[in-house]
């Protein structure tokens, strides 16, 4: 699904003026795997916002599929769904069946049926044992995978992983990268791991709030080792 920007940018006043967080940036983001790499505070972040209609540009135009994230927010985040670094900010239930259950109330209406389905997709995870567990008895990994099965059972189009594996150990970023090349969805992986980055089909290098690079994964990860000097 065609992601299109047009002259984006993004801009905070401040007592010194306005702030740039991402410089006029025009692009098409078609690829099926997509990284978006660069350092803490460098705006990949404010980038990956954009694209769900989370930030509104404050110049030009974000469009999904001919939709524009700021007429058309609702709609968009249909389409994309948005798993942030930490999983917290998105478990919301008591239990990992109730979280899943409210991510299907707007698809199925009813309750046994609803809650039939969230349990087939805490199967298809590997967290159908875990169904009526308090989601503050789960493990990083586990939070990590409901929150993707919450987002995922919107049957959105794209997905934005934001970070998903900072905060996860060796074993749980294999088990979360390998969930995340393996969906249907278009993918869209802002990350730090350069070998998560090496796996994708684009990457971009943001820098400074700009687009300092975007080409084959090979080639932006040796062009962000240069400039960061590693």
């Amino acid at each position: 699904m065609p992601i299109q920007l047009d002259e984006v940018a993004v801009s905070v006043s401040t007592a010194d003026g306005d702030l740039a967080l991402l410089h006029p940036t025009t692009l098409t983001l078609g690829e099926r795997r997509i990284a978006l790499v660069g350092s803490n505070g460098s705006g990949k972040s404010t980038f990956a916002r954009l694209l769900n209609g989370l930030i509104e540009p404050t110049a030009g135009t974000v469009t999904v599929d001919g939709l524009d994230t700021r007429r058309d927010g609702a709609a968009v985040r249909r389409k994309v769904g948005f798993v942030f670094t930490n999983p917290d900010s998105q478990l919301v239930m008591p239990t990992s069946l109730e979280d899943i259950a409210l991510s299907l109330r707007r698809t199925i209406k009813d309750k046994d049926a609803r809650r039939a389905q969230a349990r087939n997709i805490l199967t298809e995870m590997g967290l159908a044992e875990r169904a009526d567990t308090s989601i503050h008895a789960l493990s990083g990994g586990q939070k990590q995978l409901l929150a993707l099965a919450g987002i995922l059972a919107t049957d959105p189009d794209v997905l934005i992983a934001d970070e998903p594996t900072t905060l996860l150990d060796l074993r749980n970023t294999q088990l979360i990268a390998d969930r995340l090349f393996a969906l249907r969805q278009q993918l869209i992986l802002v990350t730090h791991d350069l070998d998560l980055a090496l796996r994708c089909d684009r990457a971009i290098v943001i820098d400074d709030a700009r687009v300092a690079f975007d080409g084959q994964p090979a080639d932006a990860v040796a062009f962000y080792r240069e400039l960061v000097g590693s």
